[in-house]
Parts: C-alpha cells; structure tokens; sequence
C-alpha cells in the first residue's frame, strides 16, 4: 500500500477516523480492513486497547502513525483511524428504505446514517450528485453506522424505481402533501420508502407523482427544518407503531 495522504474520492480506500468508529469497521467489515493507524498518546487507552486486541484476533496490522492521523483527520485528538478499501452494497427488496436525494453535507448524511441503524432500517439509497458516502467526515458523522448498514448510491432516481418497483414512496415536501400523521396511515407493512431531498433545494416537483407526498407540521415561526431533523422525525414516526397523533 502506498504511502498514506489525505483523503482523495479517486482513491480504491478510505479511512474511519476515531477509536469508535474504527472499531465498528473492524467488527462489522473486518474482510475491507488494510490496516489501523494508532496515535502515540492511545497507548493505555480502554478503546485503544480493546481496538489492538480486535486487530490482533483478525491478523490486521496495527502501526503507529502520529503525522498520517493528523494529516487524515485534520485534528490533533484523533487517537485511531481503520484503514479500508472501499466497497459497495445491495439494498434488500421489500424492506423499509431511506432515500436521499443529492444530499450535500456529510454531516447531514452521517447523522441520518446513523438515526436509521438506531431506529431499525437497515437500506439507505443515495442519488447523485451527492456527498461521497466514504469521505472520512461522512464516516466519523455516522460513528461508524455506515458499516453495519445496507448502502447504495445510484446515479438517477429512475434506478432506484426500476430496481424497486414494489416501493411504496413517501416523499417529504409541501407540494400535494399531507401531514405526516395521516401518511402513516397509509404505510404499507414493511415495503416503504422514506424520501429526502437536498439541504437547499428539497425535492424536485416530479416526486409528487412518484408516492404520497408527506409534510411534518410546524409553526409559522422557522421555514423549514434541518435535513437530519426532519429525517429523524419521519424515521422515528414510520417506525413506531400505535403513535399517537402527530
């Protein structure tokens, strides 16, 4: 392996930077793990530890690296970083889904990535252009979430149609909508799709005819809500049953 340098999307590898998120790459992808890179000032370290004593089970390499952590992750504290190459996922048919269309903030995408492992969804779908999903930032944002879950990117939205027609779509946006606590009424048992769109721009009007258009009611007094907020709120309310009325 060459010489580690700061994340490029032209490269076949990427980095899970932080003793947590590490640890989820080696337990949940321990086959796409090269290497794991460990600061001086870990040593001792409860999460340190038990990061090496995983590497030394799965016959991963553990190499000191102060200059490389820094230079990966920008920062002084990062104590780990796992090394691995990248990879790619196949969404299950007939599941709950979370689709994002053109997200652009690895923060955003990183926290919804890690909303849907905690409320039960398994299969997110991204459409481009979007943030790339195995940029370090959009890693550490999902505390490592992204490695145990079912994760697609495609290049159109008719894609994700064509390769799951039996989806029952429910867009998050104001044209045609209805408020959110009468879409669950019509949630199907489990072949579902919950529909995001950019941070800016919100869904394109097309998707008003792709599904049931879905509004999460507010006061007059903020204009819209934080893409991961309202993406937590859908996730949270589809997932549930016998919520009250919303």
């Amino acid at each position: 392996m060459p010489a580690l340098s700061p994340y490029k999307a032209d490269l076949d590898y990427s980095y899970a930077p932080g003793l947590f998120p590490s640890m989820e790459c080696l337990q949940h992808r321990p086959e796409q793990v090269r290497r794991v890179l460990l600061h001086s000032s870990a040593a001792g370290r409860e999460g340190a530890d038990r990061l090496c004593a995983l590497a030394e089970r799965l016959h991963v390499r553990v190499e000191e690296a102060d200059r490389a952590l820094s230079r990966i992750s920008g920062k002084e504290n990062c104590f780990a970083a796992a090394v691995f190459a990248k990879y790619e996922d196949a969404l299950l048919p007939g599941q709950p889904h979370v689709l994002l269309h053109e997200p652009g903030d690895s923060g955003n995408v990183g926290t919804i990535l890690r909303t849907a492992l905690g409320l039960g969804i398994g299969d997110v779908a991204l459409i481009r252009p979007c943030v790339d999903l195995f940029d370090p930032r959009t890693v550490r944002a999902s505390m490592g979430s992204l490695f145990q879950l079912r994760v697609h990117v495609y290049d159109r939205i008719d894609d994700y149609l064509e390769a799951f027609p039996e989806q029952r779509l429910f867009p998050f946006m104001l044209d045609a909508s209805v408020p959110l606590s009468r879409a669950l009424e019509q949630r199907p048992a489990s072949a579902w799709t919950l529909v995001f769109g950019n941070e800016g721009r919100g869904l394109p009007p097309r998707f008003a005819t792709l599904g049931q258009p879905v509004r999460i009611p507010s006061n007059d007094r903020v204009d819209s809500l934080n893409l991961a907020v309202a993406a937590a709120i859908g996730i949270y309310a589809f997932t549930q049953e016998g919520l009250p009325n919303l």
